[in-house]
């Protein structure tokens, strides 16, 4: 009887440990994995951005800001659930960031645009040609503009063709505006004509929708402060509700019935922060 037990006990043992094992290397490849797409799309995006950090370091802060707000939530909430689900949203959260970024990026380019176009074009008016007036322009920028058009003459100057640099500059920079503009210069370059007048008419067209899109944002900002604001009311009325009622308030995330009504409140936030975004978002 006791033999039996004692095989019993040792092919449990074996198995908690293969199971351990397994478990073990699962997460040592998920973690090798998770690095080596976060790097690599790191550099991609660090590169689009021309932001010149080490994607190694910002695995390293990335990682150092999941353990942080594990810890921190945990020791302010005192249960595991919520702490592990913040932690995975903040290791979810560079993408987020590099958006924002990027988005930022563009609408500082698109700010530049018309007056790069209007110096551009008067520079050509005075005798110089493209790439001079470009050149001339260029090195008054400042920001995104200088930087993208920088890059555009340099590939000019290497033996890259006009109208592929033109292409490299549009993938760099995804915006319909530019895609006219670009349109633009490669007909005008290619059936003759005065490039200098379509420049500046473009500019002018760029800058009217420019101020458009300015009075339909200050029209909207107040529908867009609202969604915010509904947005974040359900959150800090939870957060003061637990500061007055925390035994009560942790039913949310002891019960699983609590996180239905989580799941529910957080499906609905999404969807109705999704309607208020689309009604006040108006394309020109």
């Amino acid at each position: 009887m006791i033999s039996e037990i004692a095989i019993v006990a040792s092919f449990f043992a074996l198995s908690i440990a293969v199971f351990a094992w397994f478990l073990l290397r699962l997460i040592s490849i998920s973690a090798i994995n998770y690095r080596k797409t976060f790097t690599e799309t790191a550099k991609v995006k660090l590169s689009d951005l021309f932001l010149t950090i080490e994607p190694e370091k910002l695995f390293m802060l990335n990682l150092a800001l999941i353990l942080l707000s594990f810890v921190f939530t945990l020791f302010l909430i005192g249960n595991a659930i919520p702490a592990l689900v913040i932690s995975l949203a903040i290791g979810a959260s560079p993408p987020i960031i590099f958006g924002m970024l990027k988005k930022h990026r563009l609408t500082d380019f698109i700010q530049q645009l018309p007056d790069m176009l209007q110096g551009t074009a008067t520079a050509m008016k005075s005798g110089a040609s493209l790439n001079q007036a470009l050149e001339s322009i260029i090195a008054e920028q400042t920001g995104s503009i200088k930087q993208e058009f920088d890059l555009f003459l340099r590939e000019v100057r290497v033996g890259i063709s006009f109208e592929e640099a033109l292409d490299n500059l549009y993938s760099r920079v995804p915006l319909m505006d530019l895609s006219l503009v670009i349109s633009g210069m490669k007909i005008s370059k290619e059936i003759g004509g005065n490039l200098a007048e379509t420049l500046e008419r473009m500019a002018s067209t760029l800058r009217q929708k420019l101020e458009m899109e300015g009075k339909i944002d200050a029209l909207t900002a107040q529908g867009r402060a609202q969604g915010y604001v509904m947005t974040a009311l359900p959150i800090l009325l939870g957060f003061v509700l637990f500061q007055m009622e925390p035994e009560q308030m942790a039913l949310l995330w002891t019960e699983w019935y609590g996180w239905v009504v989580i799941a529910v409140v957080v499906i609905l936030e999404v969807v109705g922060f999704v309607i208020i975004k689309k009604i006040v978002s108006i394309d020109v």
